[in-house]
């Protein structure tokens, strides 16, 4: 006998719930008591409900395609190409080869692996029409999939200076566009991310990071990949990828571009700590969830102590077998979109998208993205956004437990660190004030690590 359930109750309309909450709070002010904003300036309520006519935005990402990368520094040519073996043996579907140098030589590092269904990446932080038309040679003679990754606008956020200057490495890259079949230009926004930048920021400033690549390479026939940081905020992190995707689009349709963008996702390291370390893997899990719910192309984990350990196979297995688990136990490859029509999923991508282009549209208004690096106007906003979020965290308003919150006295890390996990300056001469990545937790761990000294 086949039961029509919900025709047995009454539809009840939002303002009915309303009325009811009220009730319920017994004379406390529904908007104080039940609804709070977010640092995006964002008001999230307690419920959502159909009758408030909240908006679609279909992402049209697969999140059954969704790739498990690898990422592999290159610096010996045989270890990498085996490192990159037993990862694609070992569950990795992707990898991405960060290269330093032109003088890799690509055919020993490319030696014997799979060609079908892996997509390699090569992220290059130089600039080399030399080296970029090597890749794509390779990649067609040899029926590889390559995407190349070179960021000339993200190595002056990053560094301070362009490789060269502004026109030359506009100059090359509009070369590699003309010459390169396979994609070659990415977006690194996981700075803005890492540095403090908060979400409606984050979209905004990738949004004009990208508008400047079509104002300035006359055709670009390949799709642009997108880095991506994702943060443990897990509904707004979902709906911060989906509003970029919508965004991108909207940007695209203006240039005739007819590529959707191509994402890859990484944990933030901002949230990331050295005591408690453990804690890491449950952070980037639930990053990683929203990454792949929110239509991520690719998931690249962080390892849970990736900021003071070196690469090591421990970290990376763990790591992989996080996204492993997800896919393989959790399912999360089985539904395409599976965070299209949740209304507050849906209400939060279009509040996201909607003060980002706002804000986009002031960058453009007031000379661009470049223009403003070089003012000092970008870096100046960021400062502002990750001081008052330090400020959250400095007063114990924003949690990071095992740091802020149940800490281990008896938890030491002085002689665990193999790599420096502060922020790192010297003094040289730049073109822009450096955009600084920086971890909340930094001061914290600082004064503990004195304290170990004593």
């Amino acid at each position: 006998m086949k039961t029509q359930l919900f025709q047995d109750f009454d539809a009840v309309s939002s303002k009915q719930w309303k009325q009811q909450i009220q009730f319920e709070l017994k004379g406390a002010d529904y908007n104080d008591t039940l609804i709070w904003e977010s640092l995006e300036g964002i008001k999230v309520k307690p419920f959502y409900h159909s009758d408030e006519e909240i908006k679609n935005h279909p992402t049209n990402s697969n999140a059954t395609e969704f790739k498990i990368l690898q990422n592999i520094y290159v610096h010996d040519v045989q270890m990498s190409n085996k490192k990159a073996k037993e990862s694609l043996q070992r569950g990795a579907e992707s990898v991405r080869f960060t290269i330093e140098s032109d003088k890799i030589d690509l055919s020993k590092l490319m030696n014997n692996l799979p060609v079908e269904s892996v997509v390699y990446y090569f992220f290059l932080p130089f600039l080399s029409q030399e080296y970029v038309a090597i890749l794509n040679n390779f990649a067609a003679k040899n029926g590889y999939n390559f995407i190349i990754q070179i960021d000339a606008i993200g190595q002056l956020c990053r560094d301070g200076n362009w490789y060269e200057n502004l026109n030359s490495d506009i100059q090359k890259l509009n070369e590699i566009s003309k010459n390169t079949t396979i994609p070659f230009l990415t977006i690194q926004s996981g700075i803005y991310q890492n540095s403090g930048a908060n979400m409606v920021q984050q979209l905004a400033y990738t949004l004009a990071h990208c508008n400047e690549y079509f104002n300035r390479i006359s055709k670009i026939n390949q799709p642009i990949s997108i880095e991506v940081s994702v943060g443990t905020n897990y509904f707004f992190e979902i709906a911060k990828i989906r509003a970029l995707r919508l965004l991108f689009n909207t940007l695209a349709i203006e240039y005739n571009y007819n590529f959707d963008c191509h994402i890859v996702a990484t944990p933030t390291k901002r949230n990331k700590t050295i005591y408690d370390y453990n804690v890491n893997m449950l952070r980037t899990t639930t990053e990683c969830m929203s990454a792949i719910l929110g239509g991520a192309n690719a998931v690249s984990n962080l390892a849970y102590d990736a900021i003071y350990h070196k690469d090591n196979e421990f970290g990376d297995r763990i790591s992989r077998n996080q996204l492993l688990i997800l896919k393989e136990e959790s399912y999360f490859d089985k539904v395409n979109n599976p965070s299209d029509g949740a209304y507050y999923i849906e209400s939060l991508t279009e509040q996201l998208a909607e003060k980002a282009l706002e804000v986009f549209k002031e960058i453009e208004a007031n000379g661009g993205f470049i223009t403003q690096l070089i003012e000092g106007t970008i870096q100046r906003k960021i400062s502002e956004s990750a001081l008052k979020e330090q400020g959250l965290f400095d007063s114990g308003k924003e949690i990071l437990l095992g740091t802020n919150k149940y800490p281990n006295p008896n938890d030491k890390m002085k002689h665990d660190l193999e790599l420096f996990p502060f922020v790192k300056t010297k003094d040289r001469k730049t073109l822009i004030v450096p955009i600084i990545e920086k971890r909340l937790a930094e001061k914290v761990e600082q004064e503990r690590l004195a304290q170990e000294s004593n």
